[in-house]
């Protein structure tokens, strides 16, 4: 990197009168700039005397003296990662609050939140640098008119990309910003939107997939989702609903001490294209609470084939009293609480959604979730305990007649889960499990929300089946949240430890013995696995998964006694 900084200050300051000023941020350049004959100091602050000024992105205080310091001439050397703000700041979006790019954004750059693999990287080729933002555009408005656009997949996929950063930049204020989200906005108003489903998907570099990627961003960057879904007419309403014009008011327990943020329900749901009002206390707006539009929260954009869009939630902060908030795709309401918060209960005020189906286990009466059935006709709707939360379509929930007994097992799984792990119970904060078209990972993954596909509903809503063929898979995700670093050997045990509760919950709970529980425990095949483990001088390399697995399994067999 030395030669490389050297030549990017000698490059800055070339022409200029003055000396190289170093933010005290970054006193070992310094003495690499003096050791190569340039002139330079140690500076807290820019000041005037400087013609090139080195420092980094973390700090936006000096952001209007910078950008005026490079309009009149000056150099300037700043650099930084962006990712772990991102991390930290759930909600804010990193190419706008960043404070790298509150500086940065005005001269057409920005810092993403994404990392490279490291590697070498080739300098790039006369041909390399054929893709121009502007030109690939140009020539995506040409294909998307019917006219002879001719755009290369590789830079159709780059394109995809860029586009849905740039429009994540606060357009307000710069004019070439500003024509750019009005061209998107007519591009994609008069294309149409795909209409993408399982039935009918579409290739990840595609043209389609390009528009349902920038038609989301463009709906997030503020461009009113109302009129954005009129222009994109191929898309339909999945149900009749009308949002309603009447103010919803909900209470949600602020409440969370558990060390993750927690989603509260608040069992409304935000049709497609539709805005929704939402509004609560001065004292809630100050308390770092978010809005999440949706919790179909797998990102697809590396996936090859597309039955949804790529990106279809949508998060915002509530740092003020009222709140504009919208999705192109709608989805389930929900607040999002931070960790460690003790606001205690929120009245949440929300005009603009419909009443989902939402029935908790101790709280929700036959006779209500009936009513529910008739008259709560959203797309999604959800099951809930204090311990487990499932997010099911309403077309598998209008065949459930009574939800208490299935829920009452869950409940008694999620204990067993808590037991195991030597958690507390009830959990500090409710897992979830998601059903999705299409999810990022796997037949199902874990996470919060843990996610599954539409057919692993019925596996998880029905008592009767869980009782009686188990329900290894949702147990094994389950496992996998339990999982600490402290007792695993990454990654030899990464799938096999979290089978440790799909045995013990379906032995002590379902009453299945392992064996019936999974083909993989049956006593014949543990017998050839451990022979063919132990044949080939017992390779480390081969430790793993259900041969991982045996190992605990015979450690606890030793300690029962019972068990073999």
């Amino acid at each position: 990197m030395g030669p490389f900084l050297l030549n990017a200050v000698r490059w800055l300051a070339r022409g200029q009168t003055g000396k190289v000023g170093v933010n005290t941020n970054l006193k070992d350049l310094c003495p690499l700039l003096s050791e190569h004959g340039l002139q330079c100091s140690l500076e807290p602050h820019l000041n005037s005397d400087l013609c090139v000024y080195c420092c980094k992105v973390y700090s936006d205080k000096e952001a209007k003296q910078l950008q005026e310091f490079v309009a009149e001439g000056g150099g300037l050397l700043i650099g930084g990662q962006a990712w772990w703000w991102a991390s930290q700041n759930p909600g804010h979006c990193p190419l706008a609050g960043f404070p790298g790019n509150i500086i940065l954004n005005c001269f057409g750059l920005s810092i993403l939140p994404q990392t490279l693999k490291a590697g070498c990287f080739p300098i790039p080729t006369p041909k390399m640098r054929s893709y121009h933002f502007r030109k690939a555009l140009s020539e995506f408005q040409a294909i998307l008119n019917h006219e002879n656009g001719n755009l290369e997949k590789s830079c159709l996929a780059k394109l995809r990309v860029d586009g849905a950063a740039f429009l994540q930049i606060p357009a307000e204020g710069i004019p070439a910003y500003i024509s750019l989200h009005r061209l998107l906005r007519k591009m994609l108003q008069g294309s149409g939107l795909p209409a993408v489903s399982r039935e009918n998907p579409v290739a990840s570099d595609s043209y389609e997939a390009a528009v349902l990627s920038l038609a989301t961003e463009l709906a997030h960057s503020g461009t009113d989702c109302s009129q954005l879904a009129q222009g994109l007419g191929t898309w339909t309403c999945s149900s009749s609903l009308y949002p309603s014009k009447h103010p919803i008011t909900v209470e949600i327990n602020g409440i969370n001490p558990g060390n993750n943020d927690c989603w509260v329900s608040t069992g409304l749901y935000l049709l497609e294209g539709q805005n929704a009002e939402v509004s609560l206390s001065e004292a809630a707006a100050s308390a770092g609470l978010r809005v999440q539009i949706g919790c179909h929260t797998d990102d697809l954009t590396k996936a090859r084939k597309l039955s949804r869009a790529p990106v279809v939630t949508h998060q915002c902060c509530m740092d003020r009293t009222e709140r504009s908030v919208s999705c192109l795709w709608g989805g389930l309401l929900y607040i999002i609480v931070p960790k460690g918060s003790q606001l205690g209960p929120v009245s949440v005020t929300i005009t603009g959604a419909v009443p989902a189906p939402y029935y908790k286990l101790g709280k929700t009466s036959l006779e209500e979730w009936k009513r529910q059935m008739q008259e709560n006709l959203a797309p999604w709707g959800e099951l809930a305990t204090d311990n487990i939360i499932l997010t099911v379509p309403n077309t598998n929930l209008q065949a459930l007649k009574d939800p208490e007994p299935v829920l009452r097992l869950w409940d008694e799984m999620m204990q067993a889960v808590a037991r195991l792990a030597a958690e507390p119970f009830p959990f500090r904060r409710p897992e979830r499990i998601v059903a999705d078209v299409q999810i990022s990972a796997g037949w199902m993954h874990s996470g919060y929300p843990i996610m599954c596909h539409l057919e692993s509903v019925k596996e998880i809503i029905s008592e009767t089946d869980m009782r009686s063929r188990g329900v290894w898979g949702p147990i094994h995700e389950l496992g996998h949240n339990q999982q600490r670093h402290g007792w695993e050997f990454p990654p030899h045990t990464t799938e096999a430890t979290c089978n440790l509760w799909s045995v013990y919950v379906h032995e002590t709970v379902l009453g299945i013995p392992r064996a019936q529980a999974h083909e993989a425990l049956s006593p014949p095949e543990r017998e050839r696995r451990i022979k063919a483990h132990l044949g080939k001088g017992a390779p480390l390399c081969d430790w793993n998964v259900w041969t991982a697995l045996e190992t605990y399994l015979q450690v606890l067999s030793r300690n029962s006694g019972r068990r073999g």
